[in-house]
């Protein structure tokens, strides 16, 4: 089996990449930086005697799915597992944040991840084998006020991977979304939220999360939820009235010391 998984340079995408390649089964490792893809590719091929391959590639690009899959059709490579771990945050009032970052984000979370599934999936379906995990967030439950963007982007992921779950039930394919809670990976600097209250809760290791998301993914679960709190929360707050849950959520992600925010 070959695993195709964005976000590969570190955090849940690396831990992922390497619980494929513990079990034998080559890679196709994808991500912005090059030298990081390259290290990792050449430390998980010499120990696992698997074939890893890396593309560089920029997925706030329209062009790179389809230049990835471009890249693989002609190197003969069938991929038969999709990870679509690559996402992007953005934190702040919705009026002030830049434009240009939330662009990007939904190209990467949204636009990016639905185009690498309609590439990979019809072959995927014409073996009649094959997995598609989409990395959501517990942030998909909910609105999330401070991130409104990050927030509706992940309910996106969430219901695309659930309908397509159910649309591809019986045909051997399996695809599965999980939805971390908060996660020690470099998303919370790049995020700009290293002062944001929500981290000052319980934060799960991103090789628990992976480990979590990979044998649900391998036993066909559709939702995954790493954590039992995490679980918890999600699965609950939808008997909440959301007013409530809008003003919890954005206590939680309010920066430490902030008193102004709610006033504005």
């Amino acid at each position: 089996m070959t695993a195709l998984v964005t976000g590969a340079s570190g955090g849940i995408g690396e831990d992922l990449a390497r619980l494929f390649a513990r079990d034998g089964h080559d890679l196709v490792l994808v991500a912005r930086s090059r030298d990081k893809l390259a290290r990792i590719s050449e430390e998980l091929s010499g120990k696992h005697n698997v074939a890893a391959r890396v593309i560089a590639s920029d997925l706030a690009r329209a062009e790179a799915p389809q230049e990835i899959y471009d890249e693989l059709q002609r190197a003969g490579v069938h991929v038969d597992a999709l990870i679509n771990n690559a996402g992007l945050g953005s934190y702040g009032l919705f009026a002030e944040t830049e434009m240009q970052r939330e662009l990007e984000l939904l190209q990467i979370n949204v636009v990016a991840l639905t185009h690498l599934t309609k590439l990979f999936l019809p072959a995927m379906l014409e073996r009649r084998r094959g997995y598609v995990m989409n990395v959501a967030s517990t942030a998909a439950f909910q609105p999330g006020p401070l991130m409104a963007v990050y927030y509706a982007s992940k309910a996106y992921v969430l219901n695309f991977s659930e309908a397509l779950s159910k649309e591809t039930e019986g045909t051997g394919v399996f695809v599965s979304a999980l939805c971390p809670g908060p996660t020690e990976t470099g998303f919370i600097a790049a995020a700009g939220m290293e002062r944001s209250k929500l981290f000052d809760r319980a934060v799960m290791d991103s090789r628990t999360v992976a480990e979590a998301g990979y044998r649900g993914l391998l036993a066909g679960k559709r939702v995954v939820i790493p954590g039992f709190k995490n679980a918890l929360v999600a699965r609950t707050v939808g008997f909440f009235p959301r007013g409530v849950v809008m003003n919890v959520v954005r206590g939680i992600q309010e920066r430490r010391g902030d008193r102004d925010s709610k006033s504005r």
